[in-house]
Order: C-alpha cells, then structure tokens, then sequence
C-alpha cells in the first residue's frame, strides 16, 4: 500500500491535468486499518524500529509535499498508520459514523514518530493529542470535528456527492495560488518542527522493547497484552 502511493503521487505530480487527489478506503469498513502487525514479530534491535519509522516518513512525507491538493475521502474506522495519512492531506471529510485514532498504548507499545507528532500537533493541539496516545480511544466523528481533525462530517447518504463537491470546486480554481497557499503553509509548519531525528532514541526503546514483542503477540493472538514497562 505505502510503496503503491509513492507511485500515485509521483503519477499525479507529473501529470499538470490532475487538479485534486482523492484518498478513499475500499469496502466501506475502513479508510486505512495501518500496518501489517506481523511483520513486526523480526524486530529485535532498535534500528529496526528506526528503519521502519524512517520508512513511514518517506511515504507520509510525500503525500505532504504533494503540489496537487489532496482530499481523504474517510468512511469507517481509520487508525495507526491510516491515521497519520489522513492528517498528511489538504481536506479530510468522513460520514458520521467514521472513528479515529492511534491505539498504540493498548495495543503495541510502540511509538509515533516526532514528524507525526509534528503533525498532529499542527491540527489537534497538544492536549487532545496525549488524550488520543494516553487513552488509545477512538474518536468519534464528531470529536474530530470539533479538535479539527477532520474539515466536515457528512451523512453516508451525502458523503459521495460533498467530496465530489470539494474536488469540482478546488479543480475550478486558480492552480497556482491553490499550490502557493499548499507549498507557504508546509513551508511555515517545516520551520517550526523539529529534526525527526531526535525522536529516534524512543523509537528505538520501545520497537526493541519487552513490551513490544508482548504487544504485537497480543494482537495477533487476540488477547489482552501484559504490560511491564521493560
């Protein structure tokens, strides 16, 4: 999935007849669930944790820096890593019964890294931020709304219809003022974010943790997982 959106962004930034990228989730159940849990039963060693959070920046980064305006077309549950996607977009519109988060303190032990902290920052705040890591709630659509996690909340009735509304209406405008006013608020979140880099220590201990390897047993397992903050 990451590697095949690193190619549609690389199609839609050559490509100047593309006015607006729509992100939607197939099935109806999900906009994206996050990673493949099982790949995470080989990481031993902190690098492999950094390696694999380096990885998810590239791949975020991107979608970001994406000239064209992006709209996350949410319908269903979106956690972990499609999480981090839907903050990485320009408009993000979700149905009423669509939910949100990053459950990793109850499910993983993991931990996000400082871009995607960055990130979330940026449209939640601070204090919503560590409700959302500390509690590894969901937040209903309503509650994403109102912390600007999401731009509107739409009935699954109208969803299709609005989000085609927003793309007709960004395609109908000036395409350089739409990417100056992209490329000056990216530029303006850069200056005040700090070098991913000195988030690598924590995800270093914690993808080389005890906890870790019980979190990702757990979940696999489908059982609770037995914390021991080693």
């Amino acid at each position: 999935m990451y590697e095949t959106l690193l190619e549609h962004c690389e199609t839609v930034e050559t490509t100047p007849s593309i006015r607006v990228l729509i992100l939607r989730g197939a099935g109806g159940k999900a906009f994206v669930s996050g990673t493949d849990i099982g790949q995470f039963r080989s990481f031993r060693k902190e690098i492999d944790g950094i390696e694999y959070e380096k990885k998810l920046d590239t791949v975020i980064d991107r979608l970001e820096t994406l000239t064209t305006p992006t709209i996350a077309a949410i319908n269903g549950v979106t956690t972990g890593g499609g999480c981090v996607m839907v903050v990485a977009c320009d408009i993000r519109i979700c149905t009423t019964t669509s939910r949100f988060g990053v459950p990793i303190a109850r499910t993983l032990g993991n931990c996000v890294s400082a871009s995607n902290i960055a990130r979330f920052l940026d449209i939640i705040g601070p204090t919503r931020l560590k409700d959302m890591l500390y509690t590894g709630r969901l937040f209903s659509a309503d509650e994403a709304a109102s912390s600007g996690l999401v731009t509107r909340v739409v009935a699954s009735d109208h969803f299709e219809s609005i989000v085609t509304e927003y793309a007709e209406m960004i395609a109908a405008n000036a395409p350089l003022t739409i990417q100056a006013t992209k490329q000056m608020v990216h530029r303006v979140q850069q200056h005040r974010r700090i070098n991913s880099e000195l988030g690598h220590d924590w995800i270093g201990r914690c993808y080389s943790s005890d906890d870790f390897r019980e979190g990702v047993s757990s979940f696999l397992e489908k059982r609770q997982p037995v914390w021991k903050g080693q």
